[in-house]
């Protein structure tokens, strides 16, 4: 039997043309090609299938799969066969042609169960610069102080076994619902390098989701107190001075 791959990238997918083939460029560009191409679609009715099906390479398309982006991502999970799970949206693409390979360098020699890394945002057109990574603790992220960026995380397969995959109950926080899981069998090692550059729709997200979306993540990391709970306090002032914002702008 071949030996399985290094990366399982995970694209979920609906609708997804408009923005899918930088997604796919940036996969098959890459320096490293020890991947799988996993797309995991809700059902897609323009050009996004046709777009798969052109897409070279090893890849694996899961047709019709329905209840949320927490469920499609899960069902990547499970389908994946490498030894490290990224998920990267039909929103999002690599920063550049030599992410994954410096990716699985760092994997090597941290011998870490996961990574993260920096995103660029785009809007409106433009990129904007990333955030430096901060050195990682549990107490940092705990805090909020540390940011975690879905398309920059690569989490070693079997971790998922240890913590357990994404909350499906969950509609907004069930990525730092994971995290906080991971890390506290695992801490990951900061990459501070942009790898993934995520786009910001204008307008997609309204103010009241906003709002639902922090509520959201306050229920999250109240599960986790008990594990840090300085820092859960300390996340507290943040979170009330941005929901005072928040309601402002509402």
């Amino acid at each position: 039997m071949p030996n399985p791959p290094k990366f399982s990238i995970v694209t979920c997918t609906w609708n997804s043309a408009a923005t899918l083939a930088d997604t796919l460029a940036s996969t098959r560009t890459q320096s490293c090609q020890d991947i799988e191409h996993i797309f995991v679609d809700a059902g897609s009715t323009d050009a996004t299938l046709d777009m798969i099906d052109a897409y070279p390479g090893n890849k694996l398309l899961l047709r019709g799969v329905r209840g949320g982006i927490s469920r499609a991502m899960n069902h990547g999970i499970e389908a994946a066969s490498g030894e490290f799970v990224a998920h990267l949206h039909s929103d999002d693409y690599f920063a550049n042609a030599a992410v994954l390979a410096g990716v699985a360098l760092n994997l090597a020699a941290s011998r870490r169960d996961w990574l993260f890394g920096a995103v660029e945002v785009l809007k409106d057109g433009a990129l904007i610069a990333p955030f430096p990574v901060r050195q990682f603790s549990y107490f940092a992220l705990a805090s909020g102080a540390v940011f975690i960026p879905h398309p920059a995380v690569f989490v070693r397969r079997s971790l998922f076994a240890r913590a357990g995959m994404f909350d499906e109950r969950l509609k907004f926080a069930m990525d730092i619902d994971l995290w906080l899981r991971l890390a506290a069998l695992s801490p990951p090692a900061a990459l501070d390098r942009t790898l993934a550059v995520f786009r910001d729709h204008a307008g997609s997200v309204s103010s009241a989701n906003r709002i639902r979306a922090r509520q959201e993540e306050f229920c999250v990391r109240r599960r986790y107190m008990g594990k840090a709970p300085l820092a859960f306090g300390i996340y507290c002032l943040r979170y009330f001075k941005r929901m005072r914002a928040l309601r402002r702008m509402a």
